[in-house]
């Protein structure tokens, strides 16, 4: 484990990042250990505040520079490069895809709609007026998560969004009713590409109709069900999802 110097200013204290050189399941178990909160992981490093700091050190911290704790973070390929104001949230390693390729996805919650050239998908965590979640079964991944899929032709990602959530639930939702709340990176490591150069994310948005389980229908048949469902029943569904940590941040699930 490396830690820096408390010289990053910020909420009126300063602060510290703490990072693994190994792994990130690593950096994971030591932080729950100390009992340090998932809330203040980044994607690549936590949070430490500067009273916590010699507590940190004491438990077997490594105190190097703010210079070389990058390097380091840089040399194990851990570090998940992002915008400002956009906050990592995990890193999938790994992950197998419909098309036979494997990726590993870098998550982000962010309140910001990423450029639309390197977008290739949309999702949308649906919500009713009381708080349930629409899901849909899909016939080609046999697996059960909010309605999304791929952009078609020129339309803009919102039009992408709108139209995936209209063929697979038969919710009508208009373009402004969709809240940017996050994004999924991919970065193929083996396996034939499957998506055009350049577009690598798939843009996640959370909409809320205002009536309470309107009835669902399906204009395709590439879903074989659908349905309103609990936040702890969508857990259930999709909790072991690589995107499930996205869900938990932009719905503020348990």
């Amino acid at each position: 484990m490396l830690i820096d110097p408390p010289a990053w200013h910020a909420h009126g204290r300063a602060w510290s990042h703490l990072v693994s050189d190994t792994d990130l399941a690593e950096l994971h178990a030591f932080a729950s250990e100390l009992g340090i909160p998932r809330r203040a992981f980044e994607g690549d490093h936590y949070d430490i505040p500067e009273e916590r700091y010699a507590a940190v050190v004491a438990a077997g911290a490594l105190e190097v520079s703010g210079r070389e704790l990058l390097r380091s973070l840089t040399s194990a390929g851990l570090r998940m490069q992002k915008r400002l104001g956009d906050k990592g949230i995990a890193r999938q390693l790994a992950v197998p895809l419909m098309s036979g390729a494997v990726a590993d996805v870098d998550l982000f919650a962010s309140s910001r709609p990423m450029d639309e050239r390197r977008v290739f998908a949309a999702m949308v965590f649906l919500r009713d007026a009381a708080g349930d979640l629409a899901v849909v079964h899909s016939d080609r991944r046999q697996e059960w998560g909010s309605p999304g899929g791929w952009r078609v032709g020129s339309e803009s990602v919102r039009d992408n969004a709108v139209r995936e959530v209209s063929e697979e639930t038969g919710i009508d939702l208009r373009t402004d009713d969709l809240r940017p709340c996050g994004y999924e990176r991919f970065r193929p490591v083996s396996g034939t590409p499957f998506v055009p150069s350049g577009r690598d994310i798939l843009q996640a948005y959370v909409a809320t109709v205002p009536l309470r389980r309107p009835s669902l229908s399906a204009q395709l048949d590439d879903t074989t069900d659908r349905r309103w469902v609990t936040p702890s029943e969508y857990g259930a569904l999709c909790g072991h999802l690589f995107w499930w940590p996205l869900a938990q941040r932009a719905l503020e699930l348990d």
